[in-house]
């Protein structure tokens, strides 16, 4: 439904060189925009203090990384299938906050999750760009990216939507 194939995966598996050794930029960006968000900042704010949780913030972001460098892999397995569907438990109040501890919001809110594909990969652009690689190469590498995220965050999707309905 996507239109994702084997040049989304080519294009994907290139921008790994472009984007690994940028991968702590990047997060830099992406922090940045949620941080100004504060609906989105929210989602990290212990709801005792009603601050930024900082360790919860810092091991997201590890995780986030990695998560850059597993897009860019594009490695369509089982365990990649697994991780995509806990990463949507760990966005979904059944399992928010529980790897790390945290005490902030419960539940992302489902609104939240397809809308942010739009700054995940309108971001990356800069960075894939900044290599010289020709326009034709970097706008497929985005385009790869764009469809990426999309899958991803439909699986993502998994906990919220009501059994038999996926």
């Amino acid at each position: 439904a996507a239109l994702f194939g084997a040049d989304d995966v080519a294009a994907l598996r290139r921008s790994k060189a472009i984007l690994e050794p940028r991968v702590n930029d990047i997060l830099d960006v992406w922090y940045g925009f949620v941080g100004s968000k504060p609906f989105l900042l929210d989602q990290f704010t212990d709801r005792s203090t009603h601050q930024p949780d900082a360790d919860y913030l810092a091991k997201v972001r590890v995780r986030f990384g990695q998560w850059i460098l597993d897009s860019a892999e594009a490695q369509y397995d089982e365990t990649w299938l697994r991780w995509q569907v806990e990463i949507g438990r760990r966005h979904h109040r059944v399992g928010k906050n529980k790897t790390d501890g945290a005490n902030a919001t419960a539940l992302v809110p489902f609104s939240y999750l397809v809308p942010l594909a739009q700054p995940i990969v309108q971001t990356l652009r800069p960075f894939l760009e900044g290599t010289g690689e020709p326009s034709s190469v970097v706008d497929a590498m985005q385009d790869a990216w764009r469809k990426s995220v999309l899958l991803q965050v439909t699986l993502w999707s998994f906990p919220y939507i009501v059994e038999g309905d996926f």
